[in-house]
């Protein structure tokens, strides 16, 4: 199992989440975030001047079975992708065990539905 994080635009949200859905990946958590980038630029908007190191992003958080692994990845990209500064990242670490409370279940049965598995 692996624990998949994305920090995306926030206005690529509804598209990733749409992505994430073709995919069959139906489960996740988001938070709205805000970050610092590398980029360091005031923008000027109508004459008023913001400040652009402080950026809103989305944080999702998922945990899928090694075999979905590349797909959820895939799927983030290709719907999180405009080709400018500040798309985000994705982050993939390991996780060692999951459990589902209301059955006991754990490991990879515990992160699908049976008879709706991908």
């Amino acid at each position: 199992m692996k624990k998949i994080e994305a920090i995306i635009r926030k206005t690529k949200f509804d598209e990733v989440v749409e992505a994430l859905h073709e995919a069959n990946i139906e489960f996740f958590s988001y938070w709205d975030v805000r970050g610092v980038g590398q980029t360091r630029q005031g923008r000027v908007y109508r004459g008023v001047a913001y400040d652009t190191s402080s950026i809103e992003r989305t944080l999702l958080s998922l945990v899928v079975r090694d075999k979905n692994v590349e797909k959820t990845v895939l799927a983030i990209m290709k719907a999180g992708r405009t080709g400018e500064i500040g798309d985000g990242k994705i982050f993939i670490s390991s996780m060692e065990e999951s459990y589902r409370i209301r059955t006991g279940e754990f490991g990879d049965e515990s992160l699908f539905i049976k008879g709706k598995e991908d």
